[in-house]
C-alpha cells in the first residue's frame, strides 16, 4: 500500500526541515544556503523550492509546528483558574513542550542574532511575555515578577546548563521543575519580603 502524494508531501517537508535545523546548527543560520539543503537532501533546489522559498521559511515552518503546543498551553492556560496548581501545571506542559522540542531550541540558543532579527524572534518574546503573565498574580511586586520569570526561564536553561550533566533526561527535567515550582510557589503566595 503507497502512500498518497501528501503524504509524501508531508515526508518532503519535514525530512526539509529536519536537515535544514541539523545544517544550522552544524555551521550557523546565516552560512547555511538553500543549496547546501537541497545537497544534503539530494533534492534539486527547485523540489526544495516547492516545498521552501527561503531559509527563514523553513525556520518559521519548523517553529510553527514546534509551537502548537505553547499555543495550545496558552490558550488553556487563560480558561482556567489561577491556582497554584494551575500554574504548575503550565510548567510542567511547558516543560514537556521543551523537550519536544529540544533541537529547535538548541538551534535559537546558538543563533540568538539570527533569530532575534527573524520574524519568530518577536513571537518568542511575546509567547514568554503571556506565559509569565499566566504565572503572576496581578499587581504582582517586582520580586514576584522575578521569580515567575525566573521559573519560565529555569525551564529553558536547565535544557542547556543541564544538558553535559551526568545522568538521565527525566530526572533533570524534574529537578528544574522542582526549583521552578518553588519560584511560584513563593510568588503565589505573595510572601515577597519587602
Amino acid at each position: 500500500m503507497g502512500s498518497t502524494p501528501q503524504q509524501r508531501r508531508g515526508n518532503t517537508r519535514q525530512r526539509i526541515q529536519d536537515v535544514a535545523l541539523e545544517l544550522f546548527a552544524e555551521q550557523g543560520y546565516e552560512k547555511t544556503s538553500l543549496r547546501e539543503i537541497s545537497e544534503r537532501l539530494d533534492v534539486t533546489k527547485a523540489a526544495l523550492y516547492y516545498h521552501f522559498k527561503t531559509k527563514e521559511d523553513i525556520l518559521v515552518s519548523i517553529f510553527d509546528d514546534l509551537n502548537r503546543p505553547v499555543e495550545e498551553l496558552l490558550a488553556w492556560g487563560k480558561e482556567q483558574p489561577r491556582t497554584l496548581e494551575t500554574k504548575k501545571e503550565i510548567l510542567s506542559r511547558y516543560s514537556e513542550a521543551l523537550t519536544a522540542a529540544a533541537p529547535l531550541f538548541r538551534f535559537m540558543q546558538e543563533n540568538q542574532a539570527a533569530v532575534r532579527d527573524l520574524s519568530i524572534g518577536v513571537t518568542i518574546k511575546e509567547r514568554v511575555v503571556a506565559l509569565v503573565d499566566l504565572l503572576q498574580e496581578p499587581g504582582a511586586s517586582l520580586a514576584d515578577h522575578v521569580r515567575c520569570s525566573t521559573a519560565l526561564f529555569a525551564t529553558h536553561a536547565g535544557m542547556f546548563a543541564l544538558k553535559d550533566l551526568e545522568g538521565d533526561p527525566e530526572e533533570k527535567r524534574k529537578a528544574v521543575l522542582e526549583v521552578a515550582f518553588e519560584l511560584v510557589t513563593r510568588a503565589h503566595g505573595q510572601e515577597s519580603a519587602k
